[in-house]
């Protein structure tokens, strides 16, 4: 399975794309979106839009996995958040592709064993999983990387058998 990890963001949108071959997880590709911030709203939502499509386009993933968006205490940075995560759950629905979300501590608990887990002890389990050099920088990247990890090695697997309990 081939699966795309997104960590949206407006100023910065992660990425990372995950080959799971059976146990073997490998990395294909990881990144960030920019878009400028001295740019008006709608500029920068059709900027992002127009680099996510060509990124869809250009890895056809079988799914995209995009962290679900939760409290923020900063209602700036949720709305923005939110309007990143729309763009790439509509983009990748356009296309047919199946897309699923995962909330930051369900992804943190399946990469590295605890909810509460730092940004660090994520980006340094990432690296670990997927046989990088050194956790991939700045976060979003590595933060990506997690969410397609997390579809691939079964959380959400997990989580339907625990609805059924």
């Amino acid at each position: 399975m081939f699966a795309l990890g997104i960590d949206p963001g407006l100023s910065r949108c992660g990425y990372g794309a995950v080959r799971s071959t059976g146990a073997d997880l490998r990395c294909v590709a990881f990144g960030h979106l920019t878009t400028p911030v001295d740019a008006p709203l709608a500029t920068r939502l059709g900027i992002l839009l127009g680099d996510l499509e060509a990124l869809l386009d250009d890895l056809r993933p079988e799914v995209v996995v995009v962290e679900r968006v939760l409290f923020q205490v900063n209602a700036r940075t949720a709305m923005s958040v939110g309007q990143a995560s729309g763009l790439a759950l509509a983009s990748a629905a356009r296309r047919g592709i199946d897309v699923v979300q995962y909330s930051p501590n369900e992804v943190k608990q399946a990469v590295a064993g605890h909810g509460s887990a730092d940004k660090t002890a994520v980006g340094v389990m990432v690296a670990t999983l997927l046989g990088l050099a050194s956790p991939p920088r700045p976060a979003d990247r590595a933060d990506a990387l997690a969410l397609a990890v997390t579809h691939l090695s079964g959380a959400g697997l997990r989580a339907a058998e625990a609805a059924l309990r």
